[in-house]
Parts: structure tokens; C-alpha cells; sequence
């Protein structure tokens, strides 16, 4: 027997979801960046760019959303992500990392988020 989800639970499950598909387009981002490793630097910090501006735009939004240490691996992925002078494979792989740390997470939250016994709308049962 399915349980009935709150309009809050739904609400959460579906943030959730939206952080995945980040994670989802991040990860493309970085095995476009380790398949250009010879492309001309100009392409190479374009990318590299796109990744930090995806992970800090997830960070701000992760921060308000209380999503725990999620909002500060982004921060921390999107910092070396615009770090110059660190050889690229490194960057790559602690990338790769950390994305795989985030996903992990966002897992944990949707499993949480799904198996939460459905609360009441206290909005609708104030007098």
C-alpha cells in the first residue's frame, strides 16, 4: 500500500531532483573537459568556468534549501574548479570525486525524502 505524500515532501522530492540533474549535467561538463585535456587553453578554462558557475549557482540555491555539507562540497568543487596553475588531470579527478560525494548524498536525501511518514499541512490547521 502506497503511503499518500504531503504537498511538502513533494515539493522536497522534486528540489531534490533538480540538484540530481545538475549533478547530471556537471559530471557531462567534466568528461567534456578530461576528452579536450589538448584542446587550446581559451576552450579549456571555458569549460572549467561553466563547471564553477553550475556548482556555485547549486551552492546558493543548496544553502537556503538546508541540503547539510551539500552546499559546501559545491563551494569547495566550484573553487577548483576556476583554480588556475593546478595540472588538469588533478582537477579532473578530484572533480570526478567529488560529484561522485554529491550524488551519493542526493541519493540519501531522496531515499529520506521518499521514505518520510507524510506530515500534515500546519498551514491549513491553524485557527
Amino acid at each position: 500500500m502506497a503511503q499518500k505524500q504531503s504537498a511538502t515532501q513533494i515539493r522536497r522530492i522534486e528540489e531534490l531532483q533538480h540538484y540530481v540533474r545538475t549533478v547530471d549535467k556537471v559530471r557531462k561538463l567534466i568528461a567534456e573537459l578530461e576528452s579536450n585535456r589538448a584542446a587550446k587553453l581559451s576552450i579549456i578554462n571555458g569549460i572549467c568556468s561553466n563547471i564553477a558557475r553550475e556548482l556555485s549557482h547549486m551552492r546558493q540555491r543548496g544553502l537556503t534549501a538546508n541540503l547539510g555539507t551539500l552546499p559546501d562540497v559545491a563551494g569547495s568543487l566550484a573553487m577548483i574548479a576556476g583554480r588556475a596553475g593546478t595540472g588538469l588531470m588533478m582537477k579532473v579527478r578530484a572533480l570526478h570525486e567529488g560529484m561522485n560525494s554529491m550524488a551519493m548524498q542526493l541519493e540519501q536525501a531522496l531515499k529520506m525524502a521518499h521514505e518520510a511518514p507524510p506530515e500534515k499541512d500546519k498551514e491549513t490547521h491553524k485557527s
